[in-house]
């Protein structure tokens, strides 16, 4: 009898694993389907990087950008048609996981324009119109959990919007973004409208690692991110048991899950499946990158769950701050260059479809 794969454990203990990738080709050619039936991938998410990658790395796009631009697309209208098109097929790829889970489990996510992440109005007129637009249950919008992204979290969940907050690193950002969601739920539950708006927290692991690489003692080094993970999954255990959140499932609410996210490991020198295997908690999700899935395939073993109590994640929280790291703005300056970084891929992109526009544009 084969033994079973560590993707296959890892869901058994009951977290889900979802493919942060998509691309034309994983559609195309069946890979997505496999990971799915043979690798216990219950989910996708996608971001501005993802799609610049992806477009960038070869000509599966082309026939679809050329007749596009034959039509009068361009810049944004061109990139939300493309990606819209992948997303809506990857979300019928996961409708049979979404309708087992009964909306638990199976969703994809796709992404507003991150030029917009300190615009709260025009985040949330444009999360409901690509939300009407995908037209499909199992569609996470995703919206940084920034300052001004909070009030449109709140708004979209209240306009009956699924929403992924992306852009999260503390957990005093997760409980922000987790008070946003409530927030909207408790505002359908006194309008008379159903409280079962789903919504994931996306905490970014491996950022932390990667800011403090060189400036603490070697002991500590790739430890920071899963010390964060193991806090915020106590505060996470914590909202839960809220009496605020408890009030709010009585009345149909769907708990929102946190969900680990930058789970590829950086350093070369670590395991390339660090943060999956100290990251294994029930009721969470674990988006990791191909490479990232692939190794952990490749195990046997996926790690022990995360302790209820977070661990040893405030020891070594304290380790950190007597090494002199401002964990507080540390914390918001990850999320502020998270912004600008997906704000760099967002004009990559352009400048990509705008090249690739002008050259298939002249062939059509």
């Amino acid at each position: 009898m084969p033994t079973m794969k560590a993707t296959g454990k890892l869901h058994g203990l009951g977290q889900s694993l979802w493919l942060d990738n998509i691309t034309r080709d994983l559609l195309d050619d069946g890979t997505l389907a496999r990971y799915v039936a043979e690798l216990s991938v219950t989910g996708l998410t996608s971001n501005p990087t993802i799609f610049e990658h992806a477009m960038r790395g070869g000509s599966a796009y082309d026939e679809a950008i050329r007749s596009r631009v034959g039509a009068g697309k361009s810049g944004e209208a061109l990139f939300f048609d493309l990606a819209v098109e992948d997303i809506t097929r990857a979300a019928d790829l996961f409708g049979p996981v979404f309708r087992r889970t009964r909306g638990v489990d199976g969703w994809v996510s796709l992404e507003v324009s991150p030029l917009l992440a300190h615009d709260t109005e025009a985040t949330l007129a444009v999360a409901r119109e690509l939300h009407a637009r995908v037209a499909r249950e199992n569609l996470f919008i995703k919206i940084p959990g920034t300052k001004e992204g909070l009030p449109a979290i709140e708004e979209a969940i209240l306009a009956g919007v699924p929403i992924n907050v992306t852009l999260l690193f503390s957990r005093e950002q997760y409980l922000a973004a987790a008070d946003a969601w409530l927030r909207g739920v408790e505002r359908r539950m006194a309008a008379g409208l159903t409280a079962d708006v789903a919504s994931v927290a996306s905490l970014f692991i491996s950022r932390w690692d990667v800011a403090v690489a060189g400036k603490v003692p070697l002991a500590l080094a790739n430890r920071l991110g899963i010390a964060m993970g193991r806090r915020c999954f106590k505060a996470y255990g914590d909202f839960l048991a809220s009496p605020r959140l408890r009030r709010a499932m009585n009345a149909g609410a769907r708990p929102q899950r946190l969900l680990f996210a930058s789970t590829g490991t950086k350093d070369p020198a670590a395991s390339d499946v660090l943060y999956v295997e100290s990251l294994a908690a029930p009721f969470t999700i674990n988006t990791m990158p191909e490479a990232t899935l692939l190794a952990l395939a490749k195990r046997d073993d996926s790690g022990p769950a995360i302790p209820v109590d977070g661990g040893d994640s405030e020891a070594v929280l304290a380790q950190f701050t007597q090494a002199g790291v401002d964990l507080e703005a540390l914390a918001s300056r990850l999320q502020e260059e998270g912004a600008a970084s997906f704000a760099k891929s967002w004009h990559a992109l352009m400048t990509l479809l705008a090249t690739k526009a002008a050259t298939l544009g002249k062939q059509a």
